[in-house]
């Protein structure tokens, strides 16, 4: 391959995983506006995965065994359920750059949880969670109280909440899911997940009132948007990545897509960014850039589920 053609292609790869990714939760805002919560998160893991999985037999026809899809449903529930469900829920209320700030903490509960089942880091990582949690301190202080338009910090910790749900659903995946290759295991786990959330859509009533003479086109796209470029095209690509390039850089997506959300809630829905919520954000990306630096017992072998 030449040397200038294969630039292009991580140049490319590389723009997925800072934009496309950065963008999804932009494409859940807009898909809120007339599809619910969780009707959406699942359309959208749903078409997702079904594309991903005909993605992955495509390229190899083993099957994974009923064991194996066990393994993905308790993933796919923590991470399409507990946190994309959740994240979608809070974005009803919380603007979509604050929401990609405060799920940036994923890796912060990572590292917690590691040592919470006995795998213990450096302890130079836990110093460095020290900044982003007290720029997730700072942030909530300041929405809630705002005079304006003060936010729910009942949503702000959900959306805590749902990183935590992310976190334990990745660290699952390393000690139970290992073995099943990972594009077959996003695939199942949209799947599983997405499932999860239909169910729980129509268990808290929105399927019965759902129409869908109401859903704009400007939702479909969003929804579309979250399962092909999101899911399909952002995971190929960062799939892609991994395979030529050093993990640490590939993990850079994770201090970028915050940065990307703030930058298109401002532009395209006039979200507005306080300079408290800017000093805030920063102390966050710079906890996740230090994490990223330092060194690590083990690496994170579903570094992709940070992503949204």
């Amino acid at each position: 391959m030449p040397q200038s053609t294969n630039r292009l292609k991580v140049a490319g790869a590389f723009a997925a995983i800072y934009v496309l990714w950065g963008g999804t939760y932009l494409a859940i805002a807009i898909g809120l506006q007339s599809l619910p919560a969780f009707l959406l998160i699942a359309s959208r893991s749903l078409i997702g995965g079904c594309v991903l999985l005909i993605i992955a037999y495509a390229r190899t026809s083993a099957l994974c065994s009923l064991r194996d899809w066990g393994h993905a449903a308790i993933g796919g529930v923590f991470l399409f359920v507990g946190c994309h469900g959740a994240l979608a829920y809070a974005q009803r209320e919380i603007p979509s750059g604050l929401s990609a700030v405060i799920l940036a903490t994923i890796p912060f509960w990572i590292v917690l949880i590691n040592l919470a089942v006995a795998r213990a880091e450096p302890f130079s990582k836990l110093l460095g969670l020290a900044p982003g949690f007290a720029g997730v301190a700072l942030i909530a202080w300041h929405e809630t109280s705002r005079n304006d338009h003060p936010l729910s910090l009942a949503m702000i910790f959900l959306l805590l909440g749902s990183a935590l749900s992310w976190a334990i659903g990745t660290v699952y995946s390393q000690r139970r899911s290992a073995h099943i290759p990972s594009d077959h295991l996003a695939a199942m786990q949209l799947l599983c997940g997405g499932l999860g959330l239909l169910i729980l859509s129509g268990s808290v009533g929105e399927l019965a009132t759902f129409s869908i003479e109401k859903v704009t086109a400007a939702s479909v796209a969003g929804m579309l948007y979250l399962a092909l470029l999101g899911s399909v095209v952002g995971n190929t690509a960062y799939l892609w990545l991994l395979d030529r390039m050093s993990a640490p850089l590939v993990a850079t997506y994770t201090f970028v897509n915050p940065v990307i959300a703030l930058v298109l809630g401002w532009w395209v829905l006039r979200e507005p960014i306080s300079w408290l919520s800017f000093g805030g954000s920063a102390l966050i990306v710079g906890s996740i850039i230090s994490l990223l630096l330092l060194p690590s017992r083990r690496p994170l072998r579903a570094a992709q589920d940070v992503s949204v």
